[in-house]
């Protein structure tokens, strides 16, 4: 099949990469001339572990390409993904359609013969309806149909996710788009993986109901964290304790800072908004966007006080900026809260993350960037674990205690134990585990 991937993004490059490896000719469009050079060039403008070596082996094999001439891309294309993005807007919330209807208006005047287009792109519901009514009125004569295509992609193992899903949600209103769509993900028919057809409208919902239930989730255990803290229970073996309850499963009990990235704030927001629109208010989902933007708030006071109480003029050392680990993205990272109001308490803020330093420059501004863990706990009255990379799990603890200032670390990931830390010598702050 002949498919064109309009955005060059995360979305758009690991899913465009894939398709080439399940065989189809896939062309990724995208207006910024630098990224596409830089593509030419086997540069990848993400990190994402394994995608640059993928996308080398089908670009060898001229199964993909990129460009910049969108015209040309579409022009004999079966299907046409939009994977642009869908921000934030300012003011009220609701997803920023603006690139996801300047991408259909300039695909309709270039359709040649029966194309599907795909949102792929997370939208709110209805979003496929207006797509079908640009293309038709730019367009009257186009052959076409719309799809509604959600991804589910986690950063850090979003090429396992796209060939490996736990399934494939299409919302399809036309029988020879459903064929089209059947032929494109017919290698996934050998992993036996579910493919769920359904209404376009039912299937923009499913994306925003499923990170919706897993941004609420993760409220919950961090609620339960702060409760283990003042009972002096153990918010790891709550977590374990109902995670083996078939009807909960452990995914996404994880206490810490909050969630962020690129998708559950916006999404959460986003589904917010509609529900209100609509008149049936999600209060579940308001509470949860409520409760998670004051907890990464709440964090900075927790570090400062595990270091006495007073930062001023004192170095606290933060390990990992990125949202989660495995990814350069810094999109609604807690990190973005917490070193801020570490600034505005006075502190004098040393920073290392593996992959995220030049996504957090511009972002974080006022802080000394760090070559590494021991260079960044140098001199420091606390140490600050934001992300749970790999790299942080087995540090040195002579070598840390001995470059610090004080022995003092806040584990915001839980990623040691108590009584480790403690026989080294440390003052150890956890989440949710007032029991040790």
């Amino acid at each position: 099949m002949r498919i064109v991937m309009i955005g060059a993004g995360y979305v758009g490059l690991v899913s465009g990469a894939c398709f080439a490896d399940f065989g189809h000719d896939v062309t990724c469009v995208d207006k910024a001339e630098d990224k596409i050079a830089r593509l030419h060039a086997g540069v990848m403008p993400i990190y994402e572990p394994g995608l640059d070596s993928l996308v080398a082996k089908n670009v060898a094999q001229k199964r993909l390409s990129f460009t910049t001439d969108l015209a040309d891309a579409v022009r004999g294309a079966d299907a046409v993904f939009i994977a642009v993005g869908t921000p934030s807007r300012r003011g009220d919330g609701q997803a920023d359609l603006s690139y996801v209807y300047a991408a259909a208006e300039e695909v309709a005047g270039h359709l040649d013969g029966f194309t599907v287009i795909v949102n792929k792109s997370t939208v709110p519901v209805g979003t496929g309806d207006e797509v079908e009514a640009i293309v038709r009125r730019t367009n009257p004569q186009a052959d076409f149909a719309v799809v509604s295509n959600p991804e589910f992609l986690r950063e850090g193992a979003a090429i396992e996710d796209f060939k490996r899903p736990d399934r494939v949600v299409l919302g399809v209103e036309d029988e020879r788009a459903k064929a089209v769509m059947q032929n494109i993900y017919r290698p996934l028919n050998l992993n036996e993986s579910p493919i769920l057809f359904t209404g376009r409208r039912t299937s923009e919902l499913i994306k925003y109901a499923a990170n919706a239930f897993l941004a609420m989730k993760i409220t919950f255990i961090n609620e339960m964290a702060d409760l283990c803290e003042v009972l002096g229970a153990d918010v790891q073996q709550v977590a374990r304790g109902i995670g083996l309850d078939k009807r909960i499963g452990g995914k996404f009990l994880h206490a810490g800072p909050g969630y962020g990235g690129s998708c559950f704030p916006k999404d959460t927001l986003a589904l917010t908004r509609t529900a209100q629109e609509a008149g049936r208010p999600t209060r579940l989902i308001e509470t949860t966007v409520a409760v998670n933007a004051d907890r990464k708030k709440a964090m900075a006071t927790r570090i400062a006080a595990a270091a006495g109480g007073d930062l001023t003029g004192r170095r606290v050392a933060v390990l990992g900026l990125t949202f989660k680990p495995n990814t350069d993205d810094m999109r609604d990272a807690p990190s973005l809260d917490i070193v801020p109001a570490l600034l505005a308490l006075g502190a004098e803020v040393h920073a290392f993350d593996p992959e995220g330093r030049h996504e957090a420059e511009p972002l974080l501004p006022g802080i000394t960037f760090a070559d590494g863990p021991y260079e960044a706990a140098e001199g420091a009255a606390v140490l600050a674990i934001l992300t749970e990379w790999d790299q942080f799990r087995a540090l040195d603890l002579r070598r840390l205690k001995a470059v610090m200032a004080a022995p003092v670390v806040v584990d915001l990931r839980n990623i040691y134990r108590t009584s480790e830390m403690a026989e080294a010598g440390f003052t150890y702050s956890a989440i949710g585990r007032g029991a040790g």
